[in-house]
């Protein structure tokens, strides 16, 4: 494939229905100033910056993989993600909309998701949780686009907080289409598939009972449905339910069709956290092993009077504790499908959202702006070596668009 050739080839895509289109920029590496950091992704092998296109001005997000550092498995996985955007077009899915290539750099350019992931959302302001309107409006943009892949013939297999992403104009989007599985054999649909993605044990928790199983049922579409069911306890209590648990505990429980989700304890707190060990073993989810983690992480970062309070013991409506109920039934058969939950009443609050609103939903997050700080380079010099600011021991990206 051209794409993985190191004379500087491009690969351009047309972006999906919807705005944010960046298919007018040009492939030149030259021509984007690279500003921060977002963070680092797929095995740690790419790094995830803001940048400018100096001709236009407009701010874009790059990702920079080094192909000389992957393994075949992992070209393939490239490859599979850089295909599958030029077949997908859908305004809640993140695709690729310019990949080209840059002395054996692979470089993907999406639109800015100017608020992140829901994920670093948690971790930086609703360490206790969201409220049901924000939690209501990123499930419904979810599910519109596992609605569409499912629709098409495929299982997502990675939905979780930080594939959550969200525009500064309010559009939620769904990544990760390296974990994208087709279920259509010789022109036919399956109704299951028995693969076992190649995932980082840190994903494990999102994954359903059946497809952790792996046995001769296999797994199908309404896997993505229970992972949707355990990013809204996620979204609810800032952490992520089975973390603390080794995985062959947590395989156990999920077997035995523990949930897991506690949705109306009292978080810890602020006062109470001195005494807590953080936890660093939870780096692919964002969230750690402890909403102390989410806490801990914030006050060191914030000012005194705008660190998030904790807040009392929650109350969670019926129908949310329905929605996650449905989503996280032992038997797949029993699960709801993608467009049956969106007409779920837990969505019926989700309306047209003007820019006032929007805003109201998402205080007291505020979005990226172009930091003043000198930019990473400008312009980048074509390199075949990994970014020195990458080494061995970076967590994963806490933007994961991968």
């Amino acid at each position: 494939m051209s794409f993985l050739s190191c004379d500087g080839s491009e690969y351009t895509l047309q972006g999906p229905a919807g705005g944010d289109d960046i298919t007018g920029l040009s492939a030149e590496p030259a021509h984007y100033q690279l500003l921060s950091e977002l963070g680092r992704g797929f095995n740690n092998l790419s790094q995830v910056n803001m940048a400018r296109h100096i001709p236009t001005g407009q701010l874009v997000a790059v990702k920079q993989t080094n192909l000389d550092e992957c393994t075949e498995e992992e070209l393939l996985q490239l490859m599979n993600e850089v295909l599958l955007s030029r077949l997908f077009r859908h305004p809640n899915l993140l695709t690729s909309r310019l990949v080209f290539s840059s002395c054996c750099q692979l470089w993907v350019l999406t639109p800015l998701m100017a608020y992140g992931s829901a994920d670093t959302l948690l971790r930086t302001y609703f360490p206790d949780g969201m409220s049901e309107s924000l939690i209501a409006y990123l499930l419904y943009g979810v599910l519109k686009a596992l609605e569409y892949l499912h629709r098409m013939g495929y299982i997502h297999r990675g939905v979780k907080a930080s594939h959550i992403l969200l525009s500064g104009e309010g559009r939620v989007y769904l990544s990760g289409l390296h974990s994208v599985y087709s279920m259509m054999r010789e022109g036919k649909r399956m109704r299951t598939v028995f693969d076992m993605p190649h995932h980082s044990p840190a994903l494990l928790p999102w994954l359903s009972p059946e497809l952790l199983r792996q046995d001769l049922h296999g797994y199908g579409v309404k896997s993505d449905i229970y992972s949707l069911g355990i990013v809204a306890c996620e979204l609810v209590s800032g952490r992520v339910p089975f973390q603390d648990m080794p995985p062959t505990q947590m395989l156990l429980q999920k077997l035995r069709g523990s949930h897991c989700c506690l949705l109306d304890v009292a978080p810890f707190p602020l006062g109470e956290l001195g005494g807590l060990k953080v936890s660093r073993s939870g780096v692919d989810s964002g969230i750690g092993e402890s909403v102390a983690t989410g806490s801990l992480t914030h006050s060191t970062t914030a000012p005194p009077t705008d660190r998030p309070q904790s807040p009392g013991p929650k109350n969670h409506s019926a129908t949310l504790h329905n929605l996650v109920q449905l989503c996280l039934q032992q038997q797949p058969e029993r699960r709801p499908s993608a467009s049956e939950l969106l007409t779920h009443t837990f969505f019926k609050q989700v309306k047209r959202h003007t820019s006032d609103s929007f805003l109201s939903l998402m205080y007291p997050a505020v979005p990226l702006a172009s930091p003043e700080d000198p930019p990473v380079s400008s312009p980048p010099t074509p390199s075949c070596h990994t970014p020195a600011s990458a080494t061995a021991d970076s967590t994963e990206a806490v933007w994961d668009f991968s």
